[in-house]
């Protein structure tokens, strides 16, 4: 048996599978984040520790004997949170988040220094760890005076578990501190935020041992001593190895409350001016590239709650034929947007509404707009020298046919339903403790699921979808006023 803790900004999952990759059970943890100011977004990372123990407890509780039959433990979780730990290794303020924005000006100072995306690949988001520290240096001085080692939160669940101070290079990446050509931390990098390797984790591949289970725990939970973690991933780099999206030119579109196109790689492509992410994959040798829009499914509840329907009866309105374009366009910038715009500052809009748009109609240009925002993504990615041919869609905005032929005809690319749409990254972590412990290939674990359905784009509606496209990209710049 395998286990993989997935470890979210809204709960942590832990998923139990065989040797044969099939799911044996799972259980999960609610986790909530606090934000004390406009912009910050926080947890405290003994909330994580009580929810492992809380998913461990309920797993051994359920299931005794696969657990006693554990071999390998795979972690996977959010990233770029920056986890200050003072020498005693605890704690020294509440975790900083991924989509916490106060640290924008540091952001903007460190992206400016042309090192940063000559080594990391990448813009330097907000939302990345670098910034983060800098500000603390900055603004909280005597804090940042104690940190003796800074971790990534899955690696904070490896320290209690492993005892051990490691990270894997796919979260790493979003760290703006790894030379990810090089695969390996930059001195230069960390010296610009003041920070040392010293502080930083040991970096390993996704798929191989990063420490081994403490006695105590193994103790406490009955199961078997010395069980190998592995390295892990990030949440979507997780994801991808449960979805088998692993080799040149496999990619896939996840329609969560974010979106992300994310497509492996053999190589390492950057162009961090098109705001696409350039990260290590999960497994030896490889990179993947990611286009991230922040309001995906978001935006359809946004608009859920200002309609008063729920998201599923406003899709279910529009029955199963999508429509053509009408002359309305919807902006789904909500919170600002990452791909390939890098605003946090811009936010969304209605366009071109006539009287005869009714409730349906609205529906549909919301999920119009948010297919635009994927086809921005493609057309960054495709900037890049990414190739992509067709997508396996993943995430709740999966299980609406409507949206998911509408993404056809938008990005004109075949897309591959899935037999289970909700693949995750507990699901890959699993995987991944599964290569760690078993020096498995990964070709013969990390294997694509069952395809029910493929949905070709309408080609009677792909012409009139590039149209109005067109007009879509010209409208960032009309509300932005530039």
């Amino acid at each position: 048996m395998y286990l993989g803790l997935d470890l979210g900004t809204s709960g942590l999952k832990g998923v139990l599978i065989d040797q044969d990759g099939v799911i044996v059970g799972s259980a999960s943890a609610p986790l909530k984040v606090m934000r004390p100011y406009d912009g910050w977004s926080e947890q405290d990372p003994n909330d994580w520790i009580i929810a492992a123990e809380n998913v461990l407890d309920r797993l051994c509780a359920k299931y005794q004997p696969e657990m006693r039959a554990l071999r390998g433990i795979g972690l996977s979780g959010q990233m770029h949170g920056a986890t200050a730990l003072d020498a005693d290794g605890k704690a020294i303020r509440p975790c900083i988040l991924w989509n916490d924005t106060r640290s924008y000006k540091e952001a903007a100072e460190l992206d400016a220094n042309a090192e940063f995306r000559a080594i990391s690949g990448n813009i330097v988001f907000d939302g990345f760890t670098a910034p983060k520290l800098l500000w603390m240096q900055r603004h909280e001085p005597a804090n940042f005076d104690r940190v003796y080692r800074v971790l990534l939160p899955k690696d904070v669940l490896r320290l209690w578990l492993t005892g051990e101070a490691i990270s894997d290079l796919s979260d790493a990446s979003g760290t703006s501190w790894l030379d990810v050509n090089k695969r390996d931390w930059s001195d230069d990098l960390l010296t610009a935020t003041g920070m040392n390797r010293g502080q930083m984790p040991e970096l390993v591949e996704g798929n191989a041992i990063g420490g081994h289970l403490r006695e105590k725990l193994a103790v406490r939970w009955n199961i078997p001593r010395q069980i190998p973690v592995a390295g892990g991933g990030g949440d979507n780099a997780a994801s991808a190895i449960g979805m088998g999206v692993v080799q040149n030119g496999q990619a896939f579109v996840s329609l969560g409350t974010s979106g992300v196109l994310f497509a492996a790689s053999d190589a390492y492509q950057p162009k961090p001016e098109s705001a696409v992410h350039t990260f290590c994959h999960a497994l030896s040798g490889t990179w993947h590239q990611m286009g991230v829009i922040l309001a995906a499914t978001d935006a359809l509840e946004w608009f859920s709650t200002i309609s008063g329907k729920s998201a599923a009866d406003l899709t279910g309105e529009l029955g199963d034929e999508v429509r053509a374009p009408g002359k309305a366009q919807f902006l789904p910038y909500l919170g600002g947007e990452r791909t390939p715009h890098n605003d946090t500052e811009i936010r969304g809009a209605f366009l071109g509404l006539s009287h005869g748009d009714d409730r349906p109609e609205l529906t549909h240009t919301v999920l119009q707009g948010v297919a635009f925002a994927f086809r921005d993504n493609l057309a960054a990615l495709q900037s890049t020298g990414t190739d992509i041919q067709r997508l396996l869609a993943v995430g709740g905005g999966a299980r609406s046919n409507y949206w998911l032929q509408l993404l056809a005809n938008v990005l004109n690319v075949p897309v591959d339903v899935p037999a289970d749409g909700d693949i995750g990254a507990g699901y890959g972590a699993a995987r991944l403790g599964l290569m760690a412990a078993t020096g498995a290939d990964p070709a013969t674990v990390a294997t694509p699921p069952e395809i029910v359905r493929v949905i070709e784009p309408n080609t009677s509606l792909v012409p009139a979808y590039n149209d109005a496209y067109g007009t879509y990209t010209g409208l960032y710049r009309s509300i932005k006023g530039t």
